[in-house]
């Protein structure tokens, strides 16, 4: 914590602070989880050690739950299973990830006393819970919670009262961070990070954190690197200025963005964002010479488009998906602009599932225009930019546009380099894209008939759907 220091600000409570100039990429700490969980409906697909999406994983042989890429995982993890494991074959099943991780939290206060390492600014137990902020519904959610704890939780070990219960409850509850597999493309679990629950929320933050699995494929296991969070730096910050990463997306209306923020984490956001309403008039923009009335209908249309698109997507209609978005975006076209939400959403879908339909160029299309819209809204050093750029370059790259996929990965490439770094498993492959873009694009550059045959051949494009 050489980068950062614990003080007060003020109505946000506590806060970190740079104690010395900081620079776009930089990283300001890494913290291992305290505690950390597989959410249910992955148990059986991602590993309980290393949280990566496998094939074929080995379950525990004694408590049939927690699953392993093999022994090395699963010898790593025996620490932080064992108890957890002995529970499960008491009550002959695994509870819910909130229980379960409600008790790996306990059990490693016990073995810690709440501070695991001498990094580590504040014992888990003294961050906030919010429990007295919980509307009635939440509360009799978390009466259910602290009775199935109490089930779990093995006799003739350590009593807790149920309001300490619940306060480990409430603590994940506004402070859990979501974790994603390997690649970063899909939430697999949860976990807490005490440092890294000082960091205060802005819209426009000047850090971001990133999941970064680190090394897990040393044969002894105690060579494994630890699950563990990366606060990396967006942009220059001077010493002294406090640092801050964003609780949601940023792609939402500012009253949406407060309306979540107050939901969920209890507290209302004033950042400069939100109190001048910054980007709001983008998000809702209609196009130039577009009339009140007709901005309004296509409005509407496209808020129900959107239930419909997201309906069919979920039963796995892709044709259909495809078929709505087409007409929902003839309606948007020369109404809605380019940044608006509801068009951003329907270009977003439409490029995702035609490019799964192998409808490469119309994909490219969608994803250029998306791109467009998304780069003047979001930060420069925005991850979700990255990613979404990124799908773009391979987008254009499948369609045969290797100069614009080239150019796209480049973009990406030097976004992911600040928000994910060299070492990231995702960075790693976009270099490896970047490369072989490169040699393409000679190639093309050469010979363009020879290019495309050779890319066509190897490909075997063959569209399936189109507007």
């Amino acid at each position: 914590m050489e980068s950062a220091a614990l003080f007060d600000a003020g109505k946000k409570g506590r806060g970190l602070k740079a104690t010395k100039e900081l620079s776009a990429g930089e990283v300001v700490f890494t913290e291992p989880s305290f505690a950390a969980v597989v959410f249910d409906s992955f148990f059986s697909q991602v590993c309980h050690s290393c949280f990566r999406r496998q094939a074929n994983l080995h379950r525990c042989a004694q408590c049939k739950f927690a699953h392993y890429c093999d022994r090395t995982c699963q010898t790593a993890c025996w620490d932080e299973h064992k108890q957890e494991c002995g529970a499960i074959k008491k009550i002959g099943k695994a509870p819910g990830e909130h229980v379960r991780l409600a008790a790996r939290v306990l059990w490693r206060i016990h073995k810690s006393s709440g501070v695991a390492s001498d990094s580590q600014l504040i014992s888990v137990d003294q961050l906030e819970d919010h429990v007295s902020d919980l509307p009635e519904d939440d509360l009799k959610q978390l009466k259910a919670d602290v009775s199935t704890f109490l089930e779990y939780w093995s006799h003739g070990r350590k009593k807790h009262s149920a309001d300490y219960i619940s306060h480990i409850f409430g603590i994940i509850k506004c402070n859990g961070f979501t974790l994603s597999d390997q690649r970063g493309l899909q939430a697999v679990g949860v976990g807490l990070f005490p440092n890294l629950c000082l960091v205060n929320h802005d819209c426009w933050p000047n850090c971001t954190v990133i999941l970064n699995h680190g090394n897990q494929s040393a044969l002894s296991s105690a060579l494994h690197s630890q699950r563990r969070i990366e606060l990396r730096v967006l942009e220059k910050i001077p010493e002294g200025v406090e640092l801050t990463v964003s609780y949601v997306d940023f792609l939402n209306l500012s009253a949406d963005r407060q309306k979540k923020l107050k939901e969920h984490f209890h507290f209302e956001c004033t950042c400069e964002h939100c109190s001048h309403h910054t980007k709001d008039d983008l998000m809702m923009a209609a196009a130039e010479g577009s009339k009140a009335d007709k901005v309004k209908e296509v409005t509407a249309f496209s808020q129900d488009c959107l239930e419909k698109i997201e309906a069919s997507r979920v039963q796995g209609d892709f044709r259909h998906v495809v078929k709505l978005c087409c007409e929902c975006l003839e309606k948007q076209e020369n109404v809605l602009a380019d940044t608006h939400l509801y068009k951003l959403q329907v270009l977003s879908v439409a490029s995702e599932v035609l490019s799964y339909l192998h409808s490469f160029s119309e994909a490219a299309d969608y994803a250029h225009r998306m791109v467009e819209g998304y780069t003047k809204l979001y930060h420069p050093n925005n991850a979700q930019l990255g990613m979404a750029i990124m799908r773009a370059g391979v987008t254009h790259w499948h369609a045969g546009q290797i100069e614009a996929g080239h150019r796209m990965i480049c973009t990406a490439y030097g976004i992911l380099m600040v928000t994910h770094g060299p070492n990231h498993a995702i960075t790693r492959d976009l270099e490896t894209m970047r490369a072989q873009t490169e040699a393409e694009l000679k190639m093309f550059r050469q010979n363009e008939l020879k290019y495309h045959t050779m890319r066509d051949a190897a490909l075997k494009i063959q569209p399936t759907a189109s507007c």
